[in-house]
């Protein structure tokens, strides 16, 4: 059986802590595929916020 690398863990534990102030047994209770929605979710919140404070600024 392969293991997840715990380093790629713990990133996706301390992003996901930074982006939603969750705790960590909250974190390390997600499925794997469940955190890496999560990550995904909260990466693509943050590109449009970005997005959007870029082209806030061009106007």
């Amino acid at each position: 059986m392969m293991r997840y690398p715990t380093e790629a863990l713990w990133q996706e534990i301390a992003f996901l802590a930074y982006h939603l102030h969750w705790r960590l047994d909250e974190l390390l209770d997600l499925e794997h595929m469940d955190r890496v929605r999560m990550v995904r979710a909260v990466v693509s919140l943050n590109d449009r916020a970005w997005q959007a404070v870029r082209e806030y600024g061009q106007q």
